[in-house]
């Protein structure tokens, strides 16, 4: 029992102390930093009040706020629009075909995300690909100003985790029993129905997973907004990032740091019980 034991922390214990060290320590310092004052130099000081966490909620900082959760909500909805058929497609391929498609959706993280970021600006400005293309064909008679626009930044989001969508949603087709879609035909469904009442619930959890998995990264992401969007498209992310190393305000930084932090929670959270509601209602059934 007690060799049982020493495996067991001897396995567990480098894997705590790297946790503890990189994660749990920060995240408690930060914290404690939340409730401190900035000094007039941009130093620390000690005042254990909540005014950093009401001035986070000031008309200025909570519409930075709600414009990265409308962000990022559709960015999940546009993934998810993109990525059901995608992935219904590629798990009725042959296993060659499969492979062959799998990596077509991972080559992308083979490049460097920064360099991958800045071949959009390239696309996208006035003078870029996307307004050439548009030019030539006729769509439109003058360049349309896509840079440095949400939509932009939506557009960077999609193409950076789209794939995180697409193989939660491969996985949970792939262990579908298709009989049960083909017997729902022979009784008369209709494809709508098929879809909405058989495969929308058969497929449920990786729907779940993919939207997580886009979700909270967007809604902190701060590379792309600050590249594909600019100044007039601040995110919660360029927020923290601005007060930690632009104004030198690490006490509202931590603050603005934490009401994320439990934001991501709350909906990590949700997702459990999501989670959790959907496999009770699956062992009923």
């Amino acid at each position: 029992m007690k060799a049982e034991n020493s495996i067991k922390w001897g396995s567990i214990g480098p894997a705590a102390i790297w946790l503890a060290i990189l994660f749990i320590i920060p995240l408690i310092l930060i914290f404690v930093y939340s409730f401190y004052d900035r000094g007039p130099h941009g130093e620390l000081i000690p005042a254990f009040s909540l005014e950093n966490y009401i001035r986070a909620f000031d008309p200025l900082y909570a519409r930075t706020l709600w414009r990265s959760f409308r962000i990022a909500f559709i960015s999940t909805i546009i993934c998810l629009i993109l990525a059901w058929p995608m992935a219904w497609y590629m798990a009725r391929q042959s296993v060659q075909a499969k492979r062959w498609l799998l990596f077509l959706v991972i080559i992308p993280f083979w490049t460097n995300f920064l360099v991958r970021t800045y071949a959009w600006i390239f696309i996208l400005r006035t003078e870029g690909l996307m307004n050439q293309i548009l030019l030539s064909a006729g769509l439109i008679s003058s360049p349309v100003d896509i840079l440095f626009t949400e939509t932009a930044v939506i557009i960077g989001l999609v193409y950076t985790y789209l794939p995180f969508m697409i193989l939660p949603i491969y996985v949970s087709i792939e262990k579908l029993d298709h009989r049960i879609v083909d017997a729902a035909a022979d009784l008369g469904a209709n494809s709508w129905q098929r879809f909405t009442r058989i495969l929308v619930p058969l497929t449920w959890p990786g729907i779940l997973a993919g939207s997580i998995l886009v979700f909270v990264p967007s809604i902190g992401a701060f590379i792309t907004p600050d590249l594909l969007g600019g100044a007039r498209t601040l995110m919660v992310g360029n927020l923290i990032h601005n007060q930690y190393l632009v104004a030198r305000d690490w006490a509202f930084g931590s603050a603005l740091a934490f009401i994320l932090m439990a934001l991501i929670l709350a909906i990590l959270m949700l997702q459990a019980w999501l989670t959790s509601r959907n496999n009770r209602k699956g062992g009923a059934a």
